[in-house]
C-alpha cells in the first residue's frame, strides 16, 4: 500500500517517475549532453521546493471522492503524477512571471533567470517545462478514456491563466504608473483567471476526472466553491506580500514597487482622502525604498490590516456557506472542499 501523502512521498514520485519520464523523451532526440543536463536542472530547480498544495490535492481529493481509507501504490503514483502536472504548470508560470515582474527571490532562492548563466534563456526553459506536462499526460494517461478531457482541461486552464496575466500586465505596467486604472472589478478578474482556476479548480477537476465522476454538475459545484476560495487565497497572498515575513513566505514582497494592482492598494484607493491619494500617486510603483516606506505608513494610517482581517473573516464564512450547499448525491464530496479551505484559512506563508 502507498505511504501517506507526505511531501517526501510526493517528491519521490517526481524524482523517480516524473523527471525520468520527461528526460527519456529529451534524450531520445540525441540532444547534446550539456543541454540535457541544463533541461533537467531547470525542471528540478523550478518545480521542487514549493508548498505543493495544488499537486498534493489530487491524491487527497481522489481518495475522498472514491471513499477509500488508503490508496494502493499504483493509485498513489497515478494521482501524484497528475498532481505533478499541475506543479509543472505552476513552475512554468513562475519562471515567466518572475521575469516579467523583475522579481528577486522565489522559494528562498534567487529567481531562475537570476541564476548564473541563465538570464533570458529562462524564457525557453519555461516553454520546455510546459512541454513536460503534455509528455507526462501522454505517457501515463493516453490509453485512458478521459485522456482528451485531461488535455482539454489543462489547455483551458492554461489559457485562462494567461488571460489573467495579460490583464494584470496591461493594468499595471511597471513603467507607467496610473492608479486610475485600478479598481476591484479588474482586480477580481485578474485574480479569478490568473490564480483561482489553476490553483484551486484544476486539482479538484483532475481528481474528479480520475475518479470517473466529472459531470457537468460536479465540475460546476467544484467551480462554485473553488473560484471564490481562490480569490480569497490571492487576497491573502497580496496581504502577505506586504506584511508576511520573507523568511516564512520564501520571497521578498515587491508588489508596491512593482505597481501591482493588488487588494491592498485597491482597498486604500476606496477609502483615501484627496491628500492621501496624492501621496499614493507620488509614491506607489516607484523602485525606491523611501517611496515604499511612505506607502506602507499610509496603509497603517488607513488600517489596511484591519480591513483585511474583516475581509478574511467574511470570506471564510461565505465559503463555508457555499460548501454546505454542495449536493453530495452527485458524487462531489464536501470534505474535498473543506480540506482545501483548511489548508489556506489564516495562513501566514
Amino acid at each position: 500500500m502507498a505511504e501517506q501523502n507526505t511531501r517526501a512521498a510526493f517528491e519521490k514520485v517526481f524524482r523517480e517517475t516524473v523527471v525520468p519520464a520527461i528526460m527519456e523523451d529529451v534524450r531520445a532526440t540525441e540532444l547534446a549532453g550539456n543541454a540535457v543536463e541544463w533541461i533537467e536542472k531547470a525542471i528540478v530547480h523550478n518545480t521542487i521546493g514549493g508548498k505543493y498544495n495544488r499537486g498534493m490535492t489530487v491524491p487527497d481529493a481522489y481518495k475522498v471522492l472514491k471513499g477509500l481509507d488508503k490508496l494502493s501504490e499504483e493509485e498513489y503514483t497515478r494521482t501524484a503524477v497528475l498532481g505533478w502536472c499541475i506543479e509543472l504548470l505552476q513552475s512554468m508560470f513562475l519562471v515567466a512571471d518572475d521575469m516579467m515582474d523583475s522579481s528577486i527571490t522565489r522559494r528562498g532562492h534567487p529567481c531562475w533567470y537570476r541564476m548564473p548563466g541563465v538570464g533570458t534563456i529562462a524564457i525557453n526553459d519555461s516553454f520546455i517545462i510546459e512541454s513536460g506536462i503534455f509528455i507526462i499526460l501522454r505517457k501515463f494517461f493516453r490509453s485512458s478514456s478521459f485522456y482528451v478531457d485531461l488535455l482539454d482541461l489543462f489547455h483551458e486552464v492554461k489559457f485562462q491563466t494567461e488571460l489573467g496575466q495579460c490583464l494584470d500586465l496591461l493594468t499595471a505596467p511597471e513603467d507607467v504608473i496610473n492608479l486610475s486604472n485600478f479598481n476591484f472589478q479588474k482586480y477580481y478578474y485578474i485574480v479569478r483567471y490568473k490564480t483561482a482556476f489553476y490553483s484551486f479548480y484544476l486539482p479538484v477537476a483532475c481528481a474528479l476526472i480520475l475518479a470517473g465522476i466529472a459531470t457537468e454538475k460536479t465540475l460546476q459545484q467544484a467551480k462554485d466553491v473553488l473560484i471564490p476560495l481562490g480569490e480569497y487565497f490571492q487576497v491573502q497572498d497580496d496581504y502577505l506580500d506586504c506584511y508576511g515575513d520573507p523568511e516564512f513566505i520564501g520571497k521578498i514582497g515587491t508588489d508596491i514597487k512593482d505597481n501591482k494592482c493588488g487588494w491592498l492598494i485597491n482597498k486604500a484607493l476606496e477609502i483615501v482622502s484627496p491628500e492621501q491619494r496624492k501621496l499614493l500617486d507620488e509614491n506607489y510603483g516607484k523602485k525606491d525604498d523611501e517611496a515604499e516606506r511612505k506607502v506602507k505608513e499610509l496603509y497603517l494610517e488607513l488600517d489596511i490590516k484591519g480591513h483585511y482581517h474583516r475581509y478574511e473573516e467574511e470570506s471564510i464564512k461565505m465559503i463555508e456557506g457555499l460548501i454546505e450547499k454542495v449536493d453530495e448525491a452527485t458524487g462531489m464530496k464536501r470534505e474535498v472542499l473543506t480540506g482545501f479551505l483548511k489548508k489556506i484559512a489564516g495562513r501566514s506563508k
